[in-house]
Parts: structure tokens; sequence; C-alpha cells
């Protein structure tokens, strides 16, 4: 029967160049640690290691057993934590995914909000583009995130916190329509004009609505890069749709004009997804519990405009 300290003696020659550099780096004899995995070969049924003068080479099935074994080593590491943190204070390490615009209403809050709240809690927010974010939660990159796309995001746990509506962007002398600045635009009148869209999540969405509706936007510029496409937009070189959230900034400094669309309302669902396969410590279901509390405040104090659902 294999055993979680053969399971970490194989990942330990895994990760060095040599079953003699891993045998120096655990403490553990050269030939004890060669038996112990000849004897998870035979049990196993399948070769894991090529061995030659210079150093070892996993084979396919080695690498499949690796992915396996490093699943398993760390959920007990945090079974482990998770039980001695038990009655006691919540401490710990929690990895927080956020897409830009998220980021910008929500990373400094939850900061405040868990040194605050949680003290022993080490919170590493980071900022990326929910594709990233995406593969980042399932191989546990990130504990928790924020995605607006569910789609192949295969048996994640998402809770659905609200719903952002999308407008349309233009810089405030550059405004396209006949009709007043800032009025509702319907969907259909932006087929004519140059749009600078991002290919990430939010895409995906206006597509969705487009082809709904029989439409096709004319995207001169594909940039997933938030500040520069407002930049662009700003400097007349084009028009936008984004979240209130992604362009306050622009649009409190008199650099950007937004205006509803219409026909139809165009929204977009934000979530915070986890990994059911991976076990969560205390100190992650904290700052997720927080991660709600501090979004439905700013929803309510109009900071983060958005429907709660």
């Amino acid at each position: 029967m294999i055993d979680i300290r053969q399971l970490r003696y194989f990942l330990a020659i895994a990760d060095a160049p040599s079953i003699s550099a891993a045998a120096q780096s655990i403490g553990v004899a050269q030939p004890s640690l060669s038996q112990h995995i000849q004897r998870m070969e035979e049990e196993l049924g399948v070769k894991l290691m090529d061995r030659s003068p210079r150093g070892t080479l996993l084979t396919q099935e080695g690498h499949v057993f690796v992915d396996h074994a490093r699943r398993i080593c760390d959920s007990l590491d945090r079974c482990i934590a998770d039980m001695r943190e038990l009655g006691g204070v919540v401490r710990g390490r929690v990895g927080f995914g956020m897409p830009p615009s998220c980021s910008m209403v929500m990373s400094v809050p939850l900061a405040e909000t868990v040194r605050l709240e949680l003290p022993e809690v080490r919170l590493r927010a980071v900022e990326a583009m929910s594709g990233y974010l995406k593969t980042w939660i399932e191989d546990g990159t990130v504990d928790i995130g924020f995605l607006y796309d569910l789609t192949d995001a295969g048996q994640l746990r998402a809770t659905h916190v609200m719903d952002e509506e999308l407008f349309f962007y233009s810089a405030p002398d550059a405004w396209p329509l006949d009709t007043p600045p800032g009025t509702p635009v319907p969907l259909a009148e932006l087929q004519t004009l140059d749009m600078i869209l991002p290919s990430n999540g939010l895409r995906n969405t206006i597509e969705g609505y487009c082809s709904k509706a029989g439409i096709k936007l004319n995207v001169v510029v594909e940039m997933d890069a938030m500040t520069q496409i407002k930049e662009l937009v700003a400097r007349g070189s084009g028009y936008t749709i984004f979240a209130p959230v992604a362009a306050q900034d622009f649009v409190q400094r008199g650099e950007l004009l937004r205006a509803p669309i219409v026909a139809p309302t165009m929204m977009r669902p934000v979530y915070l997804v986890s990994n059911p396969a991976r076990v969560m410590t205390r100190a992650c279901r904290a700052v997720e519990q927080v991660t709600l509390d501090v979004a439905r405040e700013l929803v309510q104090r109009g900071i983060w405009e958005g429907t709660l659902v």
C-alpha cells in the first residue's frame, strides 16, 4: 500500500535533478529512496522514472502520478493546517484573483477589511484577465476569485453576487449619434461605429447579445488592456462598451461620456468562484464571507454599480 511518505519521497525525486540530489535534500539514504520508488512501480504496475547516469526523467505515467501526488499531499497539508486552526484564531494565506475592473473597486476595501477583521490572515491579491484566473483557480494558484463568465468553467463552485449593466462610452467631444450626448443608445446603432473592444470574457458577453439581436459590431481594435482602451476612446480613436466600474475614473475626470445601451439592455453577471476539488481552509472561507459582505456594501453605497442577487 502506497503511503503519504512514499508520495513525498517521489515528489522530492521528481523535483530534483537526480535521486542522489533528492536523497541529500530530504536526508534519506539513496539506496533506500531507490527501493521506495521500485516498490511503488511494482505496486502500480507501471514505470514511473527512467534512470541514467545523467539523472532521472519522469515517464508519461510518472508525470500523471506527480499531478495526483501533489494534489494528495497538498490536500493533507491543508487538512492538517485547518485542524490545527479549529477553535483558535483564523490564520493562513489566501490567494485571491480579480479581473482588472473588479480590482479597481474591490482590492483596496477588501484588503483593508481583511487586515482589520482577520489580522492573522495574509491576503495575496492578484489581478489578471478572466481566462488566466479561471486556470489559476482550477490549478490552485489562487484559492478564490471573481469571474464574469462561467463558460468552460467545469465544476467550479460559484456564488452569483451581482449583475452589472454594460454602457456605451465615447469621448465627450466625439459623440457619434444624432441624439443628445449621454441619452440611451440602441444596440443596433453601434454597428456603424468604430469599436475598440477586448477579446476576453466581456467580449463574449457583448457578442452573445449581438448574436441574439442579429447585430455585427465593427471592431477596429482588439486590446486586452483596459486602461489603454479607455485612453484610445478618450482621444476620439473609437468607442467601447464597459461596465461602469471599469471606466468610472475617466468619467469622473470628464475624459469619457457614458450612455445606457437599450434594445436590449446588456447585463453581465459577477461570480465569486472557488474549486470544490480543493479543500478550503478556514482562512479561505473567512475571506470568502468578508468578500461577499464588502461587495454588497459597495453596491448598496453606489460605489460598485450593479444589482445584488
